[in-house]
């Protein structure tokens, strides 16, 4: 469907709209009545925005990020399924570089103002399947909140044969100076975790002992395990992310490139909600639903 097509048939006055992105390729704006703003792209379903209501952005778009279509596009929230990471699949699986498709939208009022919202949808393709040789569709709710921002993958299993997977939203969150001591992730005190920073095929089982893991001595790239709901990162500027596992997701995965990737890493910290620990197992017609809310407050 053409551009104005899509914004014709989904499109609600005020709360979204279907535009052109960068690279010409097709993106959903979602604002609020109290003035923030998000911005899902079809490919990837990657949502690539969430500024707040005083028009500050909140996530990070790396600046090798690139629109053609070809290559996944790097930062925001990029989806990762139905692999976490490297794997017997092309890394992070291939739901990061497929198109999407538009399947509804809404803006129901709760409770006070309407809260935009958009649902794609991913099935089993021939592409999907030279990977992953399984019947699947994947539904992603995007919703922008009064009090934050929601997504939801729902993934079910369509086919005859039981399936696994593992998934994430990669949530890249721009910090001051990751470098800083004041920039720190919060509540993986006692939980386990695996460091992949060794060896990333075969990471080391460790317990995390610090209150605040923090940045700017190397390469940071753990799995925490099993943890609480929420985590929490202070970005820096006397502001906390708050990155809740609401539903499904049960690990967070924390990561920095440090000097592997000089051009950014002090700009940004991912603090990703994770389902891959244990590999999801869906017989047939079962489904999984992995929830994240990312919400900020100030210190």
């Amino acid at each position: 469907k053409t551009l104005d097509e899509l914004d014709a048939e989904f499109g609600i006055e005020d709360s979204l709209k279907i535009v052109n992105g960068k690279g010409g390729m097709k993106r959903v704006v979602l604002s609020h009545y109290n003035g923030s703003s998000a911005e899902v792209y079809l490919y990837g379903a990657c949502v690539t925005s969430w500024t707040q209501p005083h028009g500050s952005e909140v996530l990070f778009m790396r600046p090798d990020a690139v629109f053609d279509g070809e290559k996944p596009i790097s930062g925001g929230i990029p989806l990762c399924f139905p692999q976490f990471g490297p794997g017997v699949m092309q890394q992070h699986g291939f739901a990061r570089n497929s198109m999407w498709d538009i399947i509804s939208t809404s803006a129901d009022v709760n409770p006070d103002y309407p809260e935009p919202a958009v649902t794609l949808k991913l099935s089993d393709n021939e592409y999907t399947r030279s990977m992953w040789d399984h019947s699947f569709e994947a539904l992603y709710e995007v919703t922008l909140r009064r009090g934050g921002l929601q997504t939801q993958l729902r993934v079910q299993n369509t086919g005859s044969d039981t399936l696994d997977f593992t998934a994430a939203l990669h949530s890249y969150i721009g910090v001051l100076d990751s470098a800083s001591p004041s920039v720190v992730v919060k509540g993986m005190k006692g939980k386990e975790y695996l460091d992949k920073v060794p060896d990333p095929n075969n990471p080391e089982r460790k317990v995390e002992d610090r209150e605040s893991v923090t940045f700017g001595h190397g390469l940071v790239d753990s799995v925490y395990l099993d943890t609480d709901p929420e985590a929490l990162l202070d970005v820096g500027t006397g502001c906390m992310v708050a990155i809740e596992n609401t539903t499904g997701f049960t690990d967070h995965v924390v990561w920095n490139p440090h000097e592997t990737m000089p051009a950014c890493w002090q700009d940004f910290v991912c603090v990703e909600s994770a389902k891959v620990g244990s590999p999801v197992i869906l017989g047939p017609g079962e489904e999984w639903i992995g929830e994240l809310s990312l919400s900020t407050f100030d210190l």
